[in-house]
């Protein structure tokens, strides 16, 4: 059954100062949402099945913490970010081991880590648009992202204020044990989302795509300088950005553990839009095969299905809703985000999900000149959305 969380519960939590200070405040505030999601992320069905069929879970979930931990320990080591700190903070502050907190932070990057097919464990949508000036009813930019994950995870959403000593403040969407967001716009009026991608490339241990949007929204003023510090930032996993700033600049930005395309509206058009495929053709080129379908090392309800089938559907009605609204306003960009097509029967392929295992479980909108972001914990569809301003 779809959770959906009434405006009023959406948690908001203020972090200042130090980034462990900062850490060690979103610990302390959501220890018991921490605690939970550690809890709940050992009793996911996608969990379960990375097990070997004769290891006990308990000495796997040991396995598995070692493993994070010393993950992370090279990642840091490799690329140093100041968001390391703040994950040991978020670690006094809970209550729980880094080592346990760091599973979290790794399964990040497991879900676009396909691999062979036959041994995904899990995979994520998420849609996300853009519009420039010219597309816009009152010539301001405006972004929109939909999350779309498991229902289960929707109590341990929480907006984050983060005021780092020296850096830029910013509002973001993220999950009770992150230290990385998901979504987010600083005080300069940056926006950035972020979708997973499939990539197949393999690449060194590094920063999460998330922990990165964290450093660079706490970093920089416009998209060009953000474009740049993804391109040169050692990363693990693969994703899909969408940027955008005050001046009207959007870019859709491709990332894998190797490469990173930038991506911008095509000659003419005033808008941008993604949901998990790669459009660049040097990131086409490391994406999971075409015709790869979902195996025994799924979830069930993912079995037999083409995995990019729903992110190829989403993307089809994408461009039908897009290219029908000669300019946009919260309105309109909410009535595309919220579509269930034609047959106004949701489904894994609309770009609002309701599927037997994904579902859109946020939506968001975002507007630069504003240093506006709105949030609803619940789908594009029904969505009453509380705002925030940085």
């Amino acid at each position: 059954m779809m959770l959906s969380l009434p405006t009023q519960l959406v948690t908001e939590l203020t972090c200042t100062g130090t980034p462990f200070e900062m850490g060690f405040a979103q610990g302390q505030a959501l220890r018991e949402k921490i605690q939970g999601s550690i809890e709940a992320l050992a009793n996911l069905e996608a969990v379960r099945l990375m097990k070997p069929r004769l290891l006990p879970f308990s000495w796997f979930w040991r396995l598995a913490a070692f493993k994070s931990e010393r993950f992370l320990q090279q990642a840091f080591a490799a690329s140093p970010l100041w968001i390391e700190e703040r994950l040991r903070g978020i670690a006094e502050g809970s209550g729980v081991p880094f080592r346990t907190l760091a599973i979290g932070s790794v399964m990040e990057a497991a879900l676009s880590d396909l691999g062979p097919i036959t041994t995904i464990a899990a995979t994520a949508g998420c849609s996300a648009m853009a519009v420039s000036r010219s597309a816009s009813c009152d010539g301001r930019p405006m972004l929109a992202h939909n999350f779309d994950y498991l229902p289960i995870t929707q109590p341990y959403y929480f907006i984050r204020r983060s005021n780092p000593t020296g850096k830029l403040s910013s509002v973001e969407f993220s999950l009770a044990p992150l230290a990385g967001a998901v979504t987010g716009i600083n005080e300069a009026g940056l926006c950035i989302t972020c979708n997973y991608a499939y990539a197949t490339d393999k690449g060194r241990a590094a920063p999460t795509v998330t922990m990165l949007i964290a450093d660079a929204l706490a970093r920089f003023r416009s998209v060009d300088q953000a474009v740049d510090f993804f391109f040169q930032s050692p990363r693990v996993g693969g994703g899909l950005l969408m940027l955008g700033d005050p001046s009207g600049t959007i870019a859709s930005l491709e990332i894998s553990n190797t490469r990173v395309e930038r991506r911008e509206p095509a000659a003419g058009h005033d808008r941008l839009f993604h949901t998990n495929r790669y459009c660049c053709a040097a990131m086409s080129a490391i994406e999971v095969d075409d015709r790869a379908m979902h195996g025994t090392k799924s979830p069930r309800p993912l079995r037999g299905h083409r995995v990019h089938q729903s992110a190829d559907e989403r993307s089809a009605l994408f461009q039908e809703l897009i290219d029908s609204e000669v300019q946009f306003d919260r309105v309109s960009m909410q009535k595309v985000m919220s579509s269930h097509g034609s047959s106004h029967l949701p489904s894994s392929g609309t770009i609002c999900m309701h599927s037997d295992y994904w579902h859109t479980t946020a939506s968001m909108q975002l507007f630069p000149s504003e240093r506006l972001l709105r949030v609803s914990f619940s789908p594009a569809c029904v969505a009453e959305y509380r705002e925030f301003t940085v």
